[in-house]
């Protein structure tokens, strides 16, 4: 398991890019919310995470979230992030254990989070692909506004805004064409939050106006072999 000093050192210096990529857009640090990604990483980082004052940490696996959330079920403030795509027959865990989803993109999980939730209603971030293309999940930006609207129909969830996985490269630059897109359309729904930005290109995510960033190699190192 990664030693507690690195984490340590690996967190301030992500903070410290958070921070510098605010400063550069003329932000407040606290307009940004990190989300550390535990995607297969065990229950015992997260627990040390957690005692370094992270609070909100994402899973990408319905199950693998389950898991945690009951492991962690006693670390106070902790918020759970299922940010991965999910199959209707899982949905009931993501309805229990998650406070945001971030990969909403089909009416029919929508209704199974809906019919699963109790509580305070699920906040979700709705996928685009603003891209096109076609190896990735995500609504057609086109497609939206509508399902928006089916979305709201439903008791219990919320939606909190847009997000994207713009095309994999090494160059982060890459990826602003799409942080922008996604911004300008999340800025004609009337909504405020955007869900963007990895290790490889979080900087830039903020600097276009990210919400909530989901860093895991960064903070983490690369994960365990599934």
């Amino acid at each position: 398991m990664l030693p507690l000093e690195t984490l340590k050192e690996n967190l301030a210096e992500v903070e410290r890019r958070i921070l510098a990529a605010c400063t550069r857009a003329g932000r407040s640090r606290d307009s940004v919310q990190l989300v550390a990604v535990t995607k297969r990483h065990p229950p015992e980082l997260v627990k040390t995470a957690w005692d370094l004052g992270l609070r909100h940490f994402g899973e990408n696996y319905a199950q693998e979230l389950r898991d945690k959330h009951e492991a962690l079920s006693a670390q106070a403030g902790i918020r759970w992030h299922a940010i991965g795509p999910v199959q209707p027959k899982n949905a009931k865990y993501v309805a229990k254990a998650a406070h945001v989803f971030h990969a909403l993109e089909r009416l029919e999980v929508a209704q199974e989070l809906s019919r699963r939730r109790t509580g305070a209603p699920l906040r979700c971030f709705v996928e685009v692909n603003v891209a096109g293309e076609a190896s990735k999940a995500g609504l057609e930006p086109s497609s939206v506004a509508a399902f928006i609207e089916q979305v709201r129909a439903l008791p219990n969830l919320e939606v909190a805004g847009l997000m994207c996985m713009p095309p994999l490269d090494e160059n982060p630059e890459i990826s602003r064409p799409a942080f922008k897109q996604l911004a300008q359309l999340a800025k004609q729904l009337g909504l405020s939050g955007l869900s963007m930005g990895t290790t490889g290109d979080f900087e830039v995510a903020i600097e276009e106006g990210a919400t909530h960033v989901r860093v895991g190699t960064a903070l983490f190192g690369e994960r365990p072999a599934a």
